[in-house]
């Protein structure tokens, strides 16, 4: 006979109920204080109401779903107990179990309790992760519109279909782990045996399994009924679509309508033949039997032969209507559904004579790339060495001196593995915030290819000066800020700081900035933004939260001492709105004198009903993000809106959320659900605000990736797939894609310039060039549109025409020059741009020293038009009048061996005539003028030479077509002289590089 099993001594179990206890308080200590803490920082930010619905939300269904299914199983579990046989037969099988029940029979309950509250707990954990659904659910709102099968509204799929999914779920577990527990405390007990004569089960606890039993095939029926709605989410079978296709519909939707009856049928049979009739398993096992043969058969084998045998043959013709509902859902879900599709022809081989002032969008064309020049700014502006710049830069638009253009844009903040003494205080208390927001026009570059900075200068250092003493920077402050310090920033967001201290000759102790006379400057914190901490015991607590014992012991704190923490304006709007996806580029702006961060946020859905269902963080991906080392989580969308304008104050952290798409559903049931004081109305945006809003970036980037498709609008059309489109790769990083490009232009059929976010499309598999895409604002309101190219041209996409004007042989020799000369070749942003019924191409060269640590300076641009002009220049306007010349017959065209002297045009000298001459003369006067304005920074005067340079332009077309005798044989009459490259008005833009 074996030993009963030894019982836990007295000690032992103290000692156990001790580490349990300190191991629960342990664990609650950090909940409790990581509470506390949020608490403090959501009042700080004045949105309480956020911090105490998440809260309880979470606490309710940590309790309600933690108990329900600790209570259910915990029933069943006693119930076993309770309905045990008194009296066993004997048996091997029972003498060995007898152990086992001397162990656990003085204290049942508390075993029962245990099992159960530990399920509970881990059931509980889960549901409070789930408060997002919940409150989606709980707060569902119309979309006014229904799905095209169940014609039911869309909002049960986004709002209550993910939440009845998880109730399931719940069920399905403590149905689950009830049934396991019981049967084992019924073989445990004697009520279920294995061995020996006689019954296998009492009748106590056949009735109790098999009610348990049929209680899962109930769920199963319930599970089938849902899952017929599951089906409108479904990816087809063949085609990379989403939703209910033919085999769906009418094959795998009246099957689970019938699996759902059957389930019904077999849990009644369960319950009846189990305890009513037979009293045994035999038919409630067949029962289950045919549950398991119908969901194969039914469920698996008869769909599959639909697909096979129907719909394979004849897919077109069968699915063409399914076809077209997710074609319609996916436009609707992502907004394609308002995009403007317009020809355009681009048939315009030659540049047009006028080409350096022909539009707005040649003289706004962008040079400086926030991706390369990141370092420039850094080295340039920092000061000091513990100063950075986000290494990529951000673009908006300013208005100076009456004229509106992009500005490349950044603040200057704090690098702390840059500080030279990088101890706690001086990381913490010391050197605690940026400053000056620092701008340069973005087609703009001065004094050997260096940015012409407008603000945020620090001190004279900062200005920029040529080798030959010109000015490279503006002398006055073009954008005036009245609050430049940084204390909230992309670059300092996981850093805490502590301010309030006093420094010893009673100014303040925070270093501010550096000065040319005064020396250095400190400060003290005045802004509302930051936590108290004067008191010991809020001391305590974020000595205990940051887990820093320099909050107990440090002399830095005082009476007014607050702590500034989560100082990233991205994780700031996160924490407040943890339901948003938010884009990952926010970008600073000055709005009525203040730096804000704006931050673009998304609302998105999954369970969107025959729309397309992508990975968010895929989508998003093209050679300007960061690359990572770890992939993040998928996240699954199949709607989307830009639905919020978060802006977070630079200086005091203040973040306020704005409703930009108030028609959006998702976000008025969260706002809904938060007591409708989560986010302002439009109308709280100021005029000043709307002006630097944009359309975001990674919404533009997952709508072109849909519409590379989905501009196909006919079944036809998408299933034979031969109009699709492909974004190019970047031929600056050919594994990676080309990124779209924030420019000020006016492109065709648009009434005048607008700031907008661009990109090529080409045909899939092929290089050229299919269509332009472009987003932007018209009176705050998101306008989408597409430039078409006819399918039976063969414009050149920008990998093609990378290759194309890297292979000009003056570039081919100086690029293999500059490489094996220490010199790195950096290709910046090659714009493609449709100008005068044709194609702009125009690509930066930027260089830099590969053996000491110099900033990338722009030396050369490549620019092209159409399939035959090309240039290879040291500036944008003379690489522009390089063209011009090239189609007037002044110049060689790359490649042509055309010798024909560049001076004189092939159909006789025009230059003979006096008013051509007086022309071209006024011309140079013109461009020296303009030179000089760009160097100064004088708008106003810009704009006068700009005039008389369009004005000499004029006459001198005129004249070149009186002097020319024959116009039959004679050149375009627009050729100009070659100095007039440098009366591209984007030169006003762009006055050098020089070298």
């Amino acid at each position: 006979m074996r030993n009963p099993m030894t019982r836990v001594s007295r000690r032992g179990r103290v000692t156990i109920v001790v580490l349990a206890v300190v191991f629960l308080l342990f664990t609650l200590f950090d909940r409790v204080v990581g509470a506390w803490a949020d608490y403090l920082w959501f009042s700080e930010v004045k949105y309480t109401g956020v911090f105490s619905t998440v809260l309880t939300t979470r606490l309710w269904m940590f309790l309600i779903f933690g108990a329900a299914v600790g209570l259910v199983i915990a029933g069943n579990l006693y119930l076993a107990y309770r309905t045990r046989p008194l009296l066993r037969p004997h048996s091997a099988e029972q003498h060995a179990l007898d152990r086992y029940r001397l162990f656990l029979l003085p204290h049942m309950t508390i075993w029962i309790v245990a099992v159960a509250g530990l399920i509970g707990l881990f059931s509980g954990l889960s549901a409070q992760g789930h408060w997002q659904e919940w409150l989606l659910f709980s707060n569902s709102t119309p979309f006014g519109q229904t799905d095209a099968q169940f014609k039911v509204d869309l909002s049960f799929y986004v709002f209550e279909y993910p939440f009845w999914r998880y109730l399931l779920g719940v069920a399905f577990t403590a149905v689950v782990f009830s049934l396991l527990g019981a049967l084992a405390l019924h073989y445990l007990f004697g009520g279920v045996r294995l061995q020996g004569a006689g019954e296998r089960m009492t009748t106590a606890a056949r009735a109790h399994l098999t009610a348990l039993v049929a209680t899962f095939v109930l769920l199963k029926a319930a599970a089938y009924y849902l899952d017929r709605r599951g089906l409108l989410l479904d990816k087809f079978p063949t085609q990379d679509l989403y939703g209910a296709g033919y085999t769906n519909v009418n094959a795998l939707l009246p099957a689970k309508e019938i699996l759902a009856w059957i389930s019904i049928v077999v849990a009644i049979a369960i319950l009846v033949f189990s305890n009513a009739f037979m009293r045994n398993l035999v038919w409630p096992g067949l029962a289950l039997g045919l549950l398991a043969l119908s969901a194969v058969a039914v469920g698996g084998i008869y769909p599959a032969a639909v697909q096979s045998f129907t719909v394979k043959p004849s897919q077109l013709q069968k699915e063409a209507e399914y076809f077209q509902r997710s074609i319609d859902a996916t436009r609707l879900a992502y907004g394609l559904n308002t995009v403007q599709v317009k020809p355009y022809a681009s048939r315009a081989e030659k540049p047009p004579t006028n080409l350096p002032s022909v539009d707005e969008t040649v003289t706004n064309i962008r040079l400086l790339d926030p991706t390369v020049i990141g370092e420039t700014y850094t080295q340039q502006q920092q000061v000091r060495g513990f100063y950075e710049f986000n290494p990529k830069l951000d673009i908006d638009r300013y208005t100076i001196g009456g004229k509106t253009q992009d500005y490349v844009v950044g603040v200057r903040e704090i690098n702390y593995a840059s500080l030279q003494q990088n101890n706690w205080q001086n990381r913490h208390s010391v050197y605690t915030h940026g400053y000056g927001f620092v701008a340069a026009p973005a087609n703009q570059v001065v004094c050997n290819g260096q940015p012409f900075y407008v603000s945020g200068f620090l001190t004279e250092q900062t200005k920029p000066v040529g080798d030959q003493g010109q000015q490279c920077a503006s002398q006055t402050d073009l954008i005036p800020v009245s609050q430049p310090r940084i204390y909230y920033g992309e670059q300092m967001g996981d850093v805490y700081a502590i301010t309030g201290r006093a420094g010893s000759g009673g100014g303040g102790a925070e270093f501010d900035r550096p000065t040319a006379n005064a020396g250095d400057q400190y400060s003290s914190y005045e802004g509302s933004g930051g936590v108290a901490v004067g008191s010991y015991w809020r001391r305590l607590l974020y000595a205990a939260y940051f887990r820093e014992t320099n909050f107990l012991l440090s002399g830095v704190f005082n009476d007014n001492s607050k702590v500034l923490y989560v100082r990233d304006p991205e994780d700031r709007v996160r924490k407040i709105a943890p339901f948003l996806t938010l884009d990952s580029d926010p970008y600073p702006a000055v709005v009525d004198g203040k730096i804000q961060w704006i931050v673009d946020g998304y609302t998105t859905s999954a369970t969107y009903p025959y729309s397309q269902r992508l990975d968010w963080n895929t989508a998003i991906q093209d050679s300007s993000t960061n690359s990572r080392m770890f992939p993040e989580p998928r996240q699954d969308v199949s709607y989307l809106r830009n639905s919020v304008k978060a802006t977070v104050d630079a200086y005091t952290g203040e973040v306020t959320l704005y409703a930009f798409d108030e028609s959006d559903p998702i976000l008025k049931a969260w706002n809904k659900a938060f007591g409708n004081k989560l986010v302002k109305p439009r109308s709280a945006i100021s005029a000043s605000l709307q002006d630097h809003l944009r359309y975001p970036e990674d919404q533009f980037k997952v709508q072109r990736d849909l519409l590379s498709r989905f501009h196909v609008t006919t079944p036809n059309g998408f299933f034979s797939g031969q109009d699709f489109w492909e974004v190019p790769k970047n031929p600056a990083n050919p594994t990676a894609d080309q990124p779209p490009y924030y420019i000020v232009a006016k492109l065709p059929n648009q009434e005048k310039s607008r700031f907008q976010l661009t990109t090529a499309l080409a045909p899939r598999s092929r290089g050229n060039l299919a269509a332009l895409m472009s987003a932007s604002y018209v009176d705050g309101k998101p306008v989408f549109e597409i430039l078409e190219l006819p399918p039976d041209t063969a414009v050149q996409g920008p990998a093609q025409m990378h290759s194309t004007m890297t292979g000009i042989a003056e570039a081919r020799r100086e690029i293999t020059q500059f490489s094996s000369n220490n010199s790195e070749v950096i290709y910046g942003n090659l714009l493609t741009l449709p100008v005068a019924d044709g194609m702009l191409y125009v690509e930066p060269i930027y260089l830099r020293t590969k053996s000491d640590k110099t900033f990338p300076t722009l030396q050369k641009v490549l620019v092209a038009y159409g399939p035959n002009y090309k240039a290879y220049a040291n500036t944008l306007a003379d690489g522009l009048a390089e063209l011009v010349k090239q189609a007037t017959g002044q110049a060689p065209v790359p490649g042509t061996g055309d010798n024909t002297d560049p001076g004189t045009p092939p159909g006789g000298n025009p230059t003979g005539s006096p008013q051509v001459q007086e022309a071209i003369n006024a011309m140079n006067k013109a461009i020296a003028d303009l030179k000089a304005a760009q160097v100064a920074g004088d708008f106003e005067a810009y704009g006068r030479a700009l005039k008389a340079l369009q004005d000499a332009i004029g006459r001198y077309e005129a004249a070149s077509k009186a002097a020319t005798p024959a116009p039959s044989t004679s050149a375009s009459p627009g050729a100009q002289p070659s100095a007039s490259t440098s009366a591209n008005p984007s030169a006003s833009v762009t006055p050098a590089p020089s070298g």
